[in-house]
């Protein structure tokens, strides 16, 4: 077995949606990225390169690289899955937890969960979605931007 986790944020920009685990989330901002900002995928992502020990999102999909302007942050996941069969692993588990005052995530955590079970090539039942606030406190308790953590359980295939 092997063990990632995965961080990632981004501040609020102009806009009129979120991207969050591949679902367009309404919202009166969107996210200040490089690509589509998913918080939910770029955490998911590092956690699975985490795991096996491939660096970051950023080594893979630099955002010095005009390639990945606006890109599909659903590319990326399916890269990291693509990785992670390859070298003879399947995802056991990954719970993901949104950090953030707003939007809510609960109305769209099964869609969520049903694109990166689709991504990662498993049962949905693999996958948790689940989100906190920080009781008002910090950047995101401000409304800044949203962050997402991930922690992954990669078993052999």
């Amino acid at each position: 077995m092997r063990i990632g986790s995965g961080f990632d944020v981004h501040a609020f920009a102009e806009g009129d949606h979120v991207m969050l685990g591949g679902v367009r989330v309404p919202h009166h901002h969107g996210l200040a990225a490089h690509s589509d900002g998913d918080v939910v995928i770029h955490a998911l992502c590092d956690a699975i390169f985490g795991a096996l020990a491939l660096g970051d999102i950023g080594t893979h999909f630099p955002p010095s690289e005009a390639r990945w302007r606006g890109a599909d942050s659903r590319q990326f996941l399916r890269h990291a899955a693509a990785l992670m069969r390859a070298q003879g692993y399947r995802l056991g588990n990954a719970d993901v937890t949104v950090i953030g005052e707003a939007p809510k995530v609960a109305p769209h955590a099964a869609a969520m969960r049903e694109n990166l079970a689709a991504d990662l090539d498993c049962p949905v039942s693999a996958i948790s979605v689940k989100a906190t606030t920080t009781e008002k406190l910090g950047f995101l308790g401000r409304r800044e931007g949203l962050a997402a953590q991930a922690s992954v359980l990669l078993e052999r295939a």
